[in-house]
């Protein structure tokens, strides 16, 4: 072999190994009660979002808590993981409303539902994302994490404005 196809190949070993270490630190947001709860919902639309929205909530209020407890244990790391949890259960949540929106359902009450929770999540993003920039450098919140939450939860929330809105005029049309 020559040097170059043992450097290719010690690369693309390393590359592997790492792949296979990030795989491994994947992890369910949701814990077993939760995804039991969701399975139970699983045809209902107004349900299933109310369960993601309680749950988003859960973990919004667990980070302000950690926050808030100087003697909280890795905090930095719960944060963080909080924080990322929050926003995976947000995007799953997302995810179902284009699956039932794809299966033709009318999500004009569970919109008007997440639409309230958007404007409650994107104000405690904000906060969080003032009091972080305010905080010792060593209590801040991951910067590009948070950032990447808040402008998620901006554009979904004009998304399921738009969205409402597409639906309401669907359902006047459908009257007629």
């Amino acid at each position: 072999m020559s040097r170059i196809q043992v450097r290719i190949a010690c690369w693309t070993l390393t590359l592997l190994a790492c792949s296979c270490s990030w795989a491994q630190h994947e992890r369910e947001p949701l814990n077993p009660t939760e995804i039991g709860q969701l399975r139970d919902a699983a045809m209902d639309p107004q349900q299933r979002m109310r369960l993601f929205i309680q749950f988003a909530r859960t973990r919004l209020a667990s980070l302000e808590q950690i926050r808030a407890d100087p003697k909280a244990k890795d905090r930095a790391q719960q944060t963080h993981d909080l924080l990322q949890e929050f926003l995976d259960i947000y995007d799953e949540l997302n995810d179902n409303i284009d699956n039932f929106i794809q299966r033709r359902e009318d999500m004009r009450r569970p919109l008007r539902a997440v639409i309230a929770a958007d404007a409650e999540f994107q104000s405690t993003m904000r906060a969080l994302k003032t009091s972080s920039a305010a905080a010792k450098e060593d209590e801040r919140l991951p910067e590009f994490l948070l950032t990447t939450a808040l402008s998620t939860v901006d554009a979904s929330a004009r998304d399921h404005r738009q969205l409402l809105h597409e639906q309401e005029e669907a359902a006047k049309h459908k009257k007629r």
